[in-house]
């Protein structure tokens, strides 16, 4: 039944996403409208995740949000968190690889959205490419929004920091907030199969400022993973005594 579901969902899901972005043509023609059908197709994700598959999603920690600009450092378990990140703030702006603009439809509305591009063959010219355009997002009063790890990550798997989330803690004026997330248990890093449940985004408490890499990066790690343990497991599932990943819970 699971995998039924999982494929009624793929199934609906792809022509939603055709319709909309064709018929959204026009909006791309300010940021504002960009966003505007970003977001009604993510409520679209989100109602279709609900009533075909029994997946749920939730916020928590709002309140550790600022009024003001900020950079989000989110965990990355699955595609969940890139289609509904839109709906939380007013003007996102992703630090994402530079590829994922030129996708037909679905990179215009990402680009026109608020992007920052990664280059990684680009070397310093890149970072100095991506702090300038943090800088631009911080100063009218965005909130941009990176992974650290840079590509998804399986829960329980760890990955360095990519150095991208160091040099915007240290240069950028403005509150570095943790986001965990446990998307990976139910929605899975590239499985087709949906497991029902619900998915949580977490903010945490901005990390200090001033700490020094290491000590950045291992408070930043910490948090996140403490976090991220304690979210929802799938429905069904009993609590572990390990850490979890696809492979120790038996997951295809």
């Amino acid at each position: 039944m699971i995998l039924i579901r999982s494929f009624l969902y793929l199934v609906v899901f792809l022509p939603w996403t055709l319709t909309v972005a064709i018929v959204g043509l026009p909006f791309l023609i300010t940021r504002q409208g960009a966003l505007g059908i970003i977001r009604f197709w993510s409520r679209g994700i989100t109602f279709l995740a609900r009533w075909i598959i029994n997946v749920r999603f939730e916020i928590r920690g709002q309140e550790n949000l600022p009024d003001g600009p900020c950079i989000v450092a989110a965990q990355h378990q699955s595609a969940f968190e890139t289609y509904i990140l839109f709906l939380p703030f007013k003007y996102p702006v992703f630090i994402l690889k530079e590829s994922l603009q030129w996708i037909p439809l679905v990179g215009w509305y990402i680009k026109r959205g608020g992007l920052i591009t990664i280059n990684r063959s680009a070397g310093a010219n890149a970072m100095r490419h991506i702090l300038k355009g943090a800088d631009a997002a911080i100063s009218k009063g965005e909130t941009v929004l990176i992974f650290p790890e840079g590509t998804r990550t399986a829960p329980g798997q760890r990955r360095d920091y990519k150095p991208g989330i160091v040099a915007l803690y240290n240069h950028c004026q403005a509150p570095l907030i943790p986001m965990a997330l446990n998307s990976g248990l139910v929605w899975g890093k590239t499985r087709l199969t949906k497991l029902p449940g619900t998915i949580v985004f977490e903010f945490l408490p901005a990390i200090p400022a001033g700490l020094k890499r290491e000590e950045f990066l291992a408070e930043l790690r910490v948090r996140l993973e403490t976090a991220s343990a304690a979210l929802p497991l799938p429905d069904g599932f009993p609590t572990p005594e390990g850490p979890q990943t696809d492979q120790n819970m038996g997951l295809p």
